[in-house]
């Protein structure tokens, strides 16, 4: 394979894992002497900027050229998201903002010309604006919640919300959003008023099984199992 980022040109054997990292206006042209598959992310630039302003960066950020680098955080957000859309991004758009972020965290810790630094440190968050996090939440499990509108609630940015609502709670916002979406249709499971699937699309999951999955993951018992068991 022969790849081509603006002037610089570089050529060998393509491996499994190797990521390109191309800068934004860069143009780039790549040869292939066999079939081979690739998954293309495209970081847009106003999120970049955002994220890099929410960390205190105040110089211009460059993002590097890079050939065949190996990021494992990089590969795992790749991982993730190609799943998510091979099952037709059933968790939403809260998932591709969480993931998002963390890509463009990624990119200016590890591929910047700020890379090494030290001011994406988290911080906590007050026990008040958790509150009013988790409250948002719950009262809008059954909408489309995203990771900005959240932020809005506690008045924060999106990317400082998301490192420190980890910090407060041990999980990301979106396992989170899901964990509360699947307790709440146990305890409306458990009740016997609605069937599974009318209880599946009113909090927000794309079918019945989207929910049995999850809440045989997070609770360890399917939805067919509460509903008979009432327990």
């Amino acid at each position: 394979m022969a790849c081509r980022h603006g002037m610089r040109t570089h050529s060998g054997l393509a491996i499994h894992g190797d990521i390109d990292i191309i800068p934004d206006g860069i143009p780039s042209r790549w040869e292939m002497k066999e079939a081979d598959t690739a998954l293309v992310l495209r970081l847009g630039r106003n999120l970049l900027h955002q994220v890099a302003e929410e960390s205190a960066f105040e110089d211009r950020i460059e993002i590097r050229s890079r050939f065949r680098v190996r990021d494992s955080q990089i590969e795992h957000i790749g991982w993730a998201l190609m799943a998510e859309a091979q099952r037709g991004y059933p968790s939403g758009r809260l998932y591709m903002d969480c993931m998002a972020t963390a890509l463009a965290v990624q990119m200016l810790r590890n591929h910047s010309s700020v890379s090494g630094s030290n001011s994406l440190a988290e911080s906590s968050m007050p026990r008040h604006k958790l509150r009013q996090v988790q409250s948002y939440i719950e009262e809008n499990l059954r909408s489309e919640l995203s990771l900005q509108a959240i932020a809005d609630v506690a008045g924060m940015s999106a990317s400082h919300l998301k490192s420190t609502f980890r910090k407060a709670t041990g999980m990301p916002v979106h396992q989170y959003v899901i964990r509360r979406r699947v307790e709440r249709p146990a305890l409306l499971l458990r009740d016997g008023k609605l069937p599974i699937s009318q209880i599946a699309m009113e909090l927000g999951f794309a079918h019945q099984s989207h929910l049995a999955m999850h809440m045989k993951r997070l609770l360890g018992v399917s939805p067919s199992h509460v509903l008979r068991s009432g327990q």
